[in-house]
């Protein structure tokens, strides 16, 4: 059966000609030949037919900065499109790939291993997973929202040219509409004039909620159920499986605009989509429910629930008998819409809870099975059921953060007006005085009371009177966790337990609203996690609020600012130690942990493929409950398209269901070898050591500074929050995703791999063995995926461009850094291809078309920004053209930060 008309090279030819053409229409002759001679330019120079690059820089710096534009508009342009082209390729191979039944890493896979060890592990297993993806507003989304609005359209038609069968004059009307898009894109800004607020952030995350997930993860229970029941006997019933977070509108780490308004506004525009959406369901449901009330019997427990609700809203219910008379469902349905409408209403009858619309829907589904209605309730209830039960009455559920230091400090300020020196005591004095007054029933502080404060301390006193508040009016589950940057000692979790108990949102020991995360991302509090972790689990105020909380802990991971202080190599391997010394920490006081991996999109940062990764965690720290970051610009890649976003799902659940299985089969993990772990530690030190050497050699700052485009990136409307934390310019001081976004945009990403081979040449040197290491890559998940992850960032970088942004740095600095970069590259690729025992870095062939694809696109792209950060006093449409460059880049690499 054939299931496309297209395939990629088509889509690209295409394309990339329709773009050609309104080139020439919105611009000239002549800037079509302008783009067109540096394109073959950048191919001839690729393919070996150019013996240097010199043709198109020369080309390029002779052009007029009115050409120079059209150039980075021309190929930022043709990016945005291409993305599109290859986004539908992955479409195209998940198709076939699941019509064939060849698809890796699918719920079919997972539920024959499940079913293999029996019907009981399979119950366990599945009630064990809990699967949270936090989306964030993190500023590594460099297109407009309109921008990908029109993409997003284009995409539609694309679908349409390749999974529908058209008629020549249906085709010829498709390719008008998408040439239309393009001309409009053409016309449309690419550059932000604007810094986007909280709220914008929030509205994005939103989107994805709204329009692809709502629907796609009803589609994936169905799946895993028709996975499941092939495998196994019996009728399992597949409990909750996931639930979506946000920090968009409600992480205020570094980010001064993030308001009560803006989180009050969060939550309400958020619940207000969510319970639309549901009654949107229900007249669907309603469309299909058109049973003859007097030719089945509904039940005892329908009519009783529907009496209720008739009692409840009797001017409705008269409405429902006169319009559905004889149709007890429909009647159901019209109030169960009714009193979501009334849901945060003056008018009474509302859902109090989600729990109760999940009561109705149940009634519902056990009456239409008692009257042979199996096949509906399995096609239109249990679908509007898993919904229900995933999103809620909030959509995502909001996790608040802030700097550790902003909690002390406001405690401090306001414990002074009390007479308490709160600065001048010791941690120990510090954890004595949080519990005594957490524990005893009279409140210290008015929170109320803010005259005299900073500014940052008032607002931290607002988001906790604030925050119960947010819990009465939507729920505790709308927001109940809250995440503590740069948490070093047990006080600074205290310390939020304290402001969260004279808020009223804790009452100890019967109530505690909300789960209090440690970000443990610094080496010093990795490595003090038992004394911090030991000392809360210890403590009397925290162990109440603890049981009260079900006895989980979440414990968050920074992967981002680890990276940025330690090193590739180094970071990998303290945060896998660490948490595995968090599992036995917890497992110690009988606590269940929940990690929450703060990762970001690039490499760098912790990304990479998400079912690789949640496979090679450690065991002992798999409880099935896992929670993750999501950010930026991975956001629209991985859940723009439904079918790329069912995927994604599908890969997550299917990793998280074996890696639980696998935990449960062998909890404690088989010890790593001796000399595994001897040999990473070997690796790790002498890679951190290096990668500190680097940092901080003298000017090393400085050619950072001018080698990478940092100071256009800092300038750039790409999110809300700061580049910097304090505006000062220090490797420290720089926020982890301009830090990697530079890096990336000068093709030298070097965050990615700096340092891996000074530290496995030490091992090498202190008598290790190749053998080994490659021992080591077969049968150890977590140095196989590190080392791929570092393949990956060496075969995304170009030493020869990169060259060209060192030649910009002054010249001391330049033959002071970059041969160093450049000997650590080539003998990391040598070394990876060794222990991989491989040809190429890379073991994707699709990434070997895909970067043969793009690269000569991005080189033009490169060259130019080069040139133009040369230039002393840029005009403002040079200005204009550099942030443009940076754009089509990141485009381009498919990456920010």
């Amino acid at each position: 059966m054939r299931l496309h008309n297209r395939e990629i090279r088509q889509d690209v030819r295409e394309l990339g000609a329709l773009l050609g053409d309104v080139l020439e229409d919105q611009t000239s002759r002549q800037g079509f030949e302008t783009v067109e001679s540096c394109r073959r330019a950048a191919i001839d120079y690729r393919s070996g037919d150019l013996e240097s690059r010199e043709p198109l820089i020369s080309r390029l710096e002779g052009l007029s900065p009115h050409n120079q534009r059209i150039v980075a508009r021309a190929f930022t342009t043709y990016f945005e499109l291409i993305n599109l082209a290859e986004e539908r390729e992955r479409v195209r191979t998940i198709r076939t790939e699941s019509n064939e039944g060849t698809l890796e890493d699918s719920l079919e896979m997972a539920a024959e291993e499940l079913g293999e060890r029996g019907v009981d592990t399979v119950e366990d297993v599945l009630d064990d997973v809990l699967i949270e993806p936090t989306f964030t507003a993190h500023p590594t989304e460099a297109r407009r929202k309109t921008v990908k609005s029109k993409l997003r359209t284009i995409s539609t038609h694309l679908e349409t040219l390749d999974e529908r069968l058209l008629t020549d004059k249906e085709q010829a009307q498709v390719w008008r509409d998408i040439d239309a898009e393009v001309t409009s894109l053409w016309q449309t800004p690419q550059v932000r004039n604007r810094q986007p607020e909280p709220e914008d952030e929030a509205r994005n995350v939103q989107w994805y909620l709204e329009n692809t997930l709502f629907d796609v993860v009803g589609e994936v229970y169905d799946e895993l159920a028709d996975a499941i029941d092939a495998e196994t006997e019996g009728d399992l019933e597949i409990p909750k499986l996931f639930e979506f977070r946000s920090w968009a509108g409600s992480d205020r780490d570094g980010n001064p605009y993030v308001t009560p308004e803006v989180t009050a506004n969060t939550l309400e525009r958020q619940r207000e989509v969510v319970l639309e959406k549901y009654r949107e369901q229900l007249k669907r449901l309603s469309g299909v429910l058109s049973q003859d009330g007097s030719r089945i019997d509904t039940g005892s427990a329908f009519e009783a629930s529907l009496e209720d609700d008739r009692e409840r809203l009797p001017g409705v219910a008269r409405t429902a008998e006169e319009r559905y008379p004889g149709e007890p469902y429909r009647q159901k349905l019209k109030l169960m819409r009714e009193r979501l409408a009334r849901v945060g209403d003056v008018r009474p009858g509302g859902y109090d809870d989600v729990d109760e619309l999940l009561d109705d829907l149940e009634v519902i589904a056990r009456s239409l099975r008692n009257n042979g209605g199996e096949s509906v309730v399995e096609a239109h209830v249990d679908p509007i059921r898993r919904q229900v039960a995933t999103f809620g009455f909030s959509l995502a559920s909001l996790d608040l953060r802030e700097h550790q230091q902003k909690h002390t400090d406001a405690i401090a300020e306001a414990l002074e007006g009390e007479g308490i020196d709160y600065k001048s005591l010791s941690e120990e004095e510090r954890t004595d005085l949080l519990t005594e007054a957490i524990l005893q029933d009279d409140p210290v502080v008015d929170l109320s009371e803010t005259e005299g404060l900073s500014e940052d301390s008032a607002r931290v006193l607002q988001l906790f009177e604030n925050l119960g508040d947010w819990q009465t009016e939507y729920g505790v589950e709308a927001i109940d966790t809250y995440a503590i940057s740069m948490t070093d000692e047990p006080s600074h979790v205290l310390e939020v337990l304290f402001l969260a108990d004279q808020a009223g949102v804790v009452s100890l020991p019967e109530h505690a609203g909300i789960d209090i995360v440690p970000l443990l991302e610094t080496e010093y509090a990795l490595s003090g996690a038992r004394r911090i972790m030991g000392t809360l689990f210890e403590n009397e105020a925290y162990s109440q609020a603890l049981e009260a909380r079900g006895q989980t802990q979440e414990i968050m991971l920074g992967y981002s600012d680890s990276n940025k202080e330690n090193g590739f190599l180094a970071a990998n391997w303290s945060l896998f130690k660490n948490q595995r010394r968090l599992g036995e920490i917890c497992d110690d006081y009988d606590v269940q942990m929940r990690l929450f991996h703060g990762r970001g999109g690039s490499i760098s940062r912790g990304g990479g493929p998400m079912n690789e990764a949640l496979l090679a965690l450690p065991n002992n720290t798999i409880t099935g409950q896992v929670k993750f970051t999501e950010q930026g610009e991975a956001i629209a890649e991985k859940y723009a398209n439904p079918r790329i976003a069912e995927r994604n799902i599908e890969q997550m659940l299917n990793a998280q269901l074996r890696a639980r299985l696998y935990a449960k089969e062998e909890p404690d993990e088989e010890e790593l070898p001796e000399e595994w772990f001897d040999a990473m530690e070997t690796m790790a030190d002498v890679a951190r050591q290096e990668y500190r050497d680097l940092l901080e050699s003298d000017g090393f700052v400085q050619y950072f500074e001018q080698a990478t485009p940092i100071t256009v990136i800092e300038d750039l409307d790409l999110g809300s929050r700061p580049a910097s934390r304090s505006g000062e310019r220090t490797v420290e001081d720089l926020r982890a995703i301009p830090w990697v976004f530079s890096w990336t945009q000068s093709r030298c990403i070097l965050p990615g791999w700096y340092a891996v081979a000074a530290g496995i040449d030490a091992y090498l040197d202190d008598g290790g063995s190749m053998d080994t290491l490659q021992e080591m890559y077969d049968e150890w998940p977590f140095f196989r995926t590190t080392l791929d992850n570092a393949a990956l960032s060496l075969s995304r970088t170009e030493l020869e461009i990169a060259e060209q942004y060192a030649d910009l740095a002054e010249p001391d600095l330049r033959e002071r850094f970059f041969p160093r970069v450049t000997d650590e590259y080539e003998r990391a690729t040598e070394l990876i291809t060794e222990i991989g025992q491989r040809e190429d870095l890379h073991t994707r062939d699709w990434l070997g078309e895909n970067l043969a694809r793009r690269n000569p696109y991005v080189d033009p792209l490169n060259m130019l920004q080069v040139y133009l950060l040369q230039q002393t006093h840029r005009t403002d449409i040079e200005e204009r053209t550099l942030r443009l460059t940076v754009k089509g880049i990141a485009a381009g690499m498919k990456n920010t930060g």
